[in-house]
């Protein structure tokens, strides 16, 4: 299958060499540094996914690596994602990464040799990818996991909307989506809630699968699916029409829909984290040095709210939501506290 190329060759550090004078006019000569190959593979184009490639960028050349960095974007098919794996592991990559589950699959059944890092994969051992999250004695696989508080985040959902069913569309056949199905489910019967699902199997369906079950739910919970948060726009049109209000695991895409509130990671983050995976490799650390990394940190997740949306649907905010938010969304305009 053609792979549908989004090539983005960067040499962040070339050959460098040094003079040094001496007083007989003597030359020292030049020194050759090793430049480390990568292959990026990303599942598909989203904000959030294109935060990642753009935080692994700019960690590896704020930080002046010797690298040269090949972007591959497989467009949301599995098939070209391991089309991709084929001409990465055929081209000899020091260091492969692949942004999302399946992509992070594909690198990994292809490449068993040298390094497979993941990034914003949620459940890393589901997935296959790995057994533990602790370091692995022979393993080649290590990453960065976005997984989320969803229990979290049903809960303040619930508490803000009253919702007594909710609603989600998910990917089938994405580890981290059905993972995240499971975890949301779990948490919605424990509060009470009616929980009403769909599946999917690629973004094309993602606005039908919508439809079929919002006029049985009260709102609607999107969580990190990566199929599903590429057709962001078509969940949000069918929820404005509906009177439903939405919530959005992923800040990052939920600038210029109509989401009511928005709870996650800024996943540029993600990218600069797993550029820090990348160096570790490059200094000589092995992946089953290093294992699966979480990043737990409270001050990398933002919360959102849309008081446009609000007012639409006659929602008010608690006073603490209102006070934790760093975005808000108003007379159609950003603010960032």
């Amino acid at each position: 299958m053609t792979i549908r190329r989004t090539a983005l060759i960067i040499v962040l550090s070339l050959i460098s060499f040094s003079l040094a004078a001496t007083g007989a006019k003597e030359s020292s000569p030049s020194r050759n540094i090793s430049v480390t190959t990568i292959g990026i593979s990303q599942l598909v184009s989203h904000p959030a996914l294109d935060s990642i490639a753009q935080g692994i960028e700019d960690y590896l050349a704020e930080k002046k690596l010797p690298v040269e960095v090949e972007l591959q974007n497989a467009s949301g098919e599995i098939s070209t994602a391991a089309a991709i794996a084929r001409k990465f592991k055929m081209d000899g990559k020091d260091i492969v990464v692949g942004i999302a589950t399946p992509t992070a699959q594909a690198l990994a059944n292809a490449i068993t040799t040298s390094p497979v890092v993941f990034s914003a994969v949620t459940e890393p051992i589901s997935a296959g990818l790995v057994s533990s999250y602790a370091p692995e004695p022979g393993s080649n696989v290590t990453g960065v996991s976005d997984l989320t508080p969803v229990a979290e985040q049903i809960a303040l959902f619930i508490r803000v909307t009253g919702a007594r069913k909710l609603g989600m569309v998910y990917t089938s056949g994405e580890a981290n989506g059905v993972v995240q199905m499971e975890m949301a489910k779990e948490a919605a019967q424990k509060a009470g809630v009616e929980f009403i699902s769909a599946s999917v199997s690629n973004s094309a369906e993602v606005k039908m699968a919508t439809q079929s079950i919002i006029e049985r739910v009260d709102a609607l919970y999107i969580a990190i699916d990566n199929t599903v948060v590429s057709a962001i726009a078509s969940v949000s049109d069918v929820a404005k029409k509906a009177g439903k209000p939405l919530f959005n695991a992923d800040t990052t895409s939920s600038e210029g829909i109509d989401f009511l509130m928005s709870w996650g990671f800024d996943y540029y983050n993600f990218g600069t984290a797993t550029g820090q995976v990348i160096e570790r490799l490059i200094n000589g650390e092995k992946p089953s040095d290093i294992g699966t990394v979480f990043l737990d940190d409270p001050t990398l997740f933002e919360l959102w709210i849309n008081m446009d949306v609000a007012q639409e649907l006659g929602v008010v905010f608690p006073a603490d939501i209102l006070q934790a938010a760093k975005v808000v969304f108003q007379a159609g305009e950003k603010h960032i506290k």
